[in-house]
C-alpha cells in the first residue's frame, strides 16, 4: 500500500487500541479496491479526548470508529448525530463533514448479522429470539445490544452489572428512548435465576478480552445454569474463543464470538467513508489470517 501526502487518513480510537484488528481488515479492503486512504490505531486516553478530536480535524482525518471508552463519551464532540445512533445513546462510526463532526452507531447492524445469518441456516433458532436476553454489562457496546434485541422481538432484556447504580442508571437511560425494550437491572448474584430462561446470553464486558484470557464474566460455578437450547454471545474476538464461550460449549449451548459482527460493523462503516460497499469476504479472511484460523 502506497502512502502519499493525497492519502486520506481513517482509524480507530480507544483506550487501550493495541489489540484492535480494525486496521488489518479495512487496510485490506482498501488495497483490494485499490483505494487512496490508510487506517491506523490511535490510543487516546479519556482526559485527552477532547483535544485529539480537535487535532483530528486539524490534521484532516476522514473517519473513525471509536471502541471501548469512547462510545459514549464522543458524543459531546460531535456535530450531528444521527436519529438511530442518538436513539442509542452510542456512536462506534464518525466522520468528518462541512458540518464537523458526524457520528452513527452501526454496531447494531453487526450485532444482528450473525445471529439472523444463523438463525436462516437453523430456523429451529428463531425460538431463542422470543426468550428473554441475558446482558451483561452496561457499557457502549451494550447499547447496540438492546436496539438489536428490540428488532429480534426479545421481550425482556436483563441487565447484569457489578455496581447497582450504574446498571440502574443504564436502565433509566432507555425510559424515553424510541427504541421499544423492556429492561430489569440485576446484580451478578441474580444470574442463577435467570441463565435457564435466557434464550442469549452475551457478554458485552471486556471480561476475557487478551491478554486476560484467564477471564470469564460467568464463574464456573453458575455455568451449569446455561440451557443447551441457548445462544450464547460474546462481543470480544480475540481470543477466539474465550472463556466464556467455552463454559457456555460445555453445557451445549451455541456459541458466537465478536468476528462477524466486527466485520459487518466495519463494512457499514467502510461504505459510509468511502461511498462504495467493501469486499466483505476480504475482511473476513483478514480477521482470521491475523487470528491464525487459516
Amino acid at each position: 500500500m502506497a502512502i502519499s501526502g493525497t492519502t486520506k487518513l481513517l482509524g480507530i480510537i480507544g483506550d487501550p487500541v493495541e489489540h484492535s484488528m480494525s486496521p488489518d481488515m479495512h487496510n485490506r479492503a482498501i488495497a483490494e479496491l485499490g483505494l487512496d486512504y490508510v487506517y491506523v490505531p490511535f490510543p487516546v486516553k479519556p482526559a485527552d479526548l477532547g483535544a485529539a478530536m480537535a487535532g483530528f480535524a486539524a490534521i484532516g482525518v476522514v473517519g473513525l470508529n471509536a471502541t471501548i471508552p469512547h462510545k459514549q463519551t464522543v458524543i459531546p464532540y460531535l456535530d450531528v448525530i444521527t436519529p438511530e445512533a442518538q436513539a442509542i445513546g452510542a456512536v462506534n462510526t464518525l466522520w468528518y463533514s462541512d458540518r464537523g463532526w458526524e457520528g452513527t452507531n452501526t454496531d447494531v447492524t453487526g450485532f444482528l448479522a450473525p445471529l439472523l445469518d444463523r438463525a436462516a441456516q437453523e430456523p429451529s433458532l428463531q425460538h431463542c429470539f422470543s426468550r428473554p436476553l441475558v446482558l451483561l454489562g452496561h457499557g457502549g457496546a451494550a447499547r447496540a445490544v438492546v436496539a438489536g434485541a428490540s428488532q429480534l422481538g426479545c421481550p425482556l432484556v436483563h441487565v447484569v452489572g457489578r455496581t447497582p447504580e450504574k446498571v440502574e442508571a443504564f436502565v433509566r437511560s432507555w425510559d424515553h428512548s424510541p427504541i421499544a425494550v423492556h429492561l430489569e437491572g440485576h446484580s451478578f448474584n441474580a444470574l442463577g435465576t435467570l441463565l435457564p430462561e435466557a434464550g442469549i446470553i452475551v457478554n458485552s464486558t471486556p471480561i476475557g478480552m487478551q491478554p486476560h484470557t484467564d477471564q470469564s464474566p460467568l464463574s464456573e460455578a453458575i455455568t451449569g445454569r446455561i440451557a443447551s437450547d441457548t445462544i450464547a454471545y460474546d462481543l470480544i474476538y480475540t481470543p477466539s474463543p474465550t472463556l466464556f464461550l467455552q463454559q457456555a460449549q460445555r453445557q451445549g449451548a451455541i456459541a458466537i464470538d465478536g468476528l462477524e459482527m466486527l466485520v459487518r460493523q466495519g463494512a457499514a462503516a467502510f461504505e459510509l467513508w468511502v461511498g462504495q460497499a467493501p469486499p466483505i469476504p476480504v475482511m473476513r479472511q483478514a480477521l482470521r489470517q491475523r487470528l491464525g484460523l487459516v
